[in-house]
């Protein structure tokens, strides 16, 4: 008999929702090319763009504005361009704000100049510094400004004052990218509540495929000169390739499920909130990583000082509970993480849990009794050595 686990790792990757797999195995047995012009093309265009139209609907702009991508990692690289343009006649960017705590996927995946790119502090509660943003603003007056700020950590789920940093933006003339990846379907993630000009989401995070993303525009006039996949002329020209329409179709069953459960976050905030009083009973001294600002409901990151991260969530995995260590890797070696030092923690421990729409609350149980023994178990290691 198989031993029960708990699957508390939501931010990495969501669980296929069983909605999200029935329209991907209707979209596979439907024949045709979305650019084809006879009855199946039609047919198979149709899906596609039905697709489209319910996540651009749900983030608040038109469908012709949202354009599909293999995942959020592409379309930060598409949006983040000096080459975004606010209007035909615009001129391109030439300076890229980001916060310190945003994505390896905007961090490093932007397409700027390095000497045009500059990183913004946290506050030690993990939000972007507005008073470091004011100040960078009034001293690059004049400069075509464009900021990336995400909607939410993926590590600590502190939610972003992005509204905030918008207004700050465009009154300075600039442009802001949000990346919504982690707040869409966790929170009010819309453009009208974020007041952002661009959204990046992804699909695998709201229980639809991996494989899929988008890339959506505010209004009309926002568009990009210098595409990455250059070939037809798919996506409006701007991202050329067959469409993977089962991945679109899975992908916009799965956003409507995920923004359409309007008493998940008060669950997930009330699981969250039993696995932190279990966290403290076990591990007294725990730091709880941005505790003090907004966070999504779903997520609970800790220091455990004197633990490894990486130990602590092999150990975890070992007794059946999948954890993240928060941490980046690079060929199974541990690196610190770049938001906890952002926010001044120098601990290498910071285990996340999140959770989401299949946790329960066994989950929750089950990950108090396999911490409790990896703990004693720890720690009659230390005292014994």
């Amino acid at each position: 008999m198989t031993s029960p686990r708990a699957y508390l790792d939501y931010n990495a990757t969501a669980p296929l929702r069983p909605r999200a797999r029935e329209a991907m195995l209707a979209a596979l047995d439907r024949l045709g090319n979305p650019s084809s012009i006879h009855a199946e093309g039609r047919a198979a265009r149709g899906m596609l763009e039905g697709a489209r139209g319910k996540i651009a609907a749900g983030v608040g702009t038109a469908a012709r504005n949202l354009v599909f991508t293999s995942g959020a990692t592409e379309a930060a690289n598409l949006a983040v361009t000096p080459h975004l343009r606010a209007g035909r006649d615009s001129d391109p960017f030439d300076l890229l704000l980001l916060s310190a705590g945003e994505h390896p996927c905007v961090l490093k995946g932007h397409r700027f100049p390095a000497e045009a790119a500059l990183t913004l502090p946290l506050t030690p509660d993990g939000r972007i510094s507005l008073t470091a943003l004011e100040a960078t603003l009034r001293a690059h007056a004049g400069r075509r400004i464009m900021l990336a700020l995400q909607a939410a950590n993926n590590e600590t789920g502190v939610v972003q004052p992005v509204a905030e940093a918008a207004r700050l933006v465009h009154a300075a003339g600039g442009l802001l990218v949000c990346d919504a990846t982690q707040a869409v379907g966790r929170c009010n993630a819309t453009f009208s509540t974020l007041g952002a000009d661009v959204l990046l989401f992804s699909s695998h995070k709201l229980g639809g495929p991996a494989g899929a993303g988008a890339l959506a525009f505010a209004r009309e006039g926002l568009h990009i000169d210098e595409t990455i996949l250059r070939g037809g002329g798919q996506e409006g020209g701007r991202r050329a390739g067959t469409e993977n329409i089962a991945a679109a179709v899975g992908f916009a069953s799965a956003f409507e499920a995920a923004t359409g459960e309007s008493d998940e976050s008060s669950r997930l905030a009330g699981l969250r909130d039993d696995a932190e009083r279990r966290i403290t009973a076990i591990l007294p001294e725990a730091r709880f990583l941005g505790i003090s600002a907004p966070r999504l409901p779903n997520t609970s990151a800790f220091a455990a000082p004197g633990i490894a991260a990486h130990t602590l969530a092999m150990a975890l995995d070992l007794e059946g509970v999948a954890a993240s260590s928060g941490s980046a890797c690079s060929s199974g070696k541990p690196r610190a993480s770049h938001v906890a030092e952002a926010m001044g923690l120098n601990e290498a421990a910071m285990l996340r849990i999140s959770l989401g729409w299949r946790s329960s609350a066994e989950d929750v149980e089950l990950f108090g009794i396999a911490l409790a023994r990896v703990v004693d178990r720890i720690r009659f290691r230390s005292s014994a050595a």
